[in-house]
């Protein structure tokens, strides 16, 4: 079994080393598994915008078919602090307008800010995650302060172009699973403990 480190870095090379044209394919394919999701019960959903140099997920695609499925469902994003690892959460409206940050993730430039406690559902950015549903982010453990600060019956779903691997040997007691993973094959659901 790999660690968090060893898993970070694998993954991270696979993936900048899939072809574009593939890259693409396996997003497609992932949005046709998104589109088996029921997102109506839901009023307010968080996601993170894709980093394009690192060919993460295309979350902008997930958005627009969910927008046009489930109009009541309105769309939060965040902007980043990276001098302590926190996040603001802003609604993200047809006007709010977006920058690149130093990473080279889009946020918003302000707006309407949201508490993580009014969210029902996060969609959780990762590199890698395991058959237990645990995931493997780019280790600054933002997303593990925010989910901290969300509702215990937040629904978070995890978006993966790759399928799990079998363990992390570095799992710690804050490494909370993933509700659901979604991947181009496949929709794993896990069960929180």
């Amino acid at each position: 079994m790999l660690t968090k480190k060893d898993i970070r870095r694998e993954f991270l090379e696979k993936r900048l080393n899939t072809p574009t044209e593939q890259i693409t394919t396996l997003n497609a394919q992932l949005l046709a598994q998104c589109r088996l999701l029921d997102f109506s019960p839901y009023k307010l959903a968080h996601i993170f915008l894709p980093i394009r140099e690192k060919k993460e997920v295309d979350t902008h695609a997930i958005v627009d078919q969910a927008r046009a499925t489930f109009p009541a469902l309105q769309w939060v994003i965040s902007r980043s602090n990276m001098s302590n690892s926190t996040m603001l959460h802003y609604l993200w409206e047809q006007n709010t307008v977006l920058e690149k940050n130093a990473y080279g993730i889009p946020e918003p430039a302000g707006g309407i800010l949201i508490s993580p406690a009014d969210l029902d559902l996060v969609f959780v950015p990762l590199l890698a995650f395991d058959t237990a549903g645990h995931r493997v982010g780019y280790g600054k453990g933002m997303y593990d302060r925010f989910l901290e600060q969300c509702r215990p019956d937040v629904l978070t779903i995890g978006l993966s172009l790759f399928d799990p691997v079998a363990g992390i040997a570095d799992i710690g007691p804050w490494d909370v699973p993933l509700n659901i993973v979604v991947t181009p094959n496949t929709i794993y659901h896990f069960t929180k403990s």
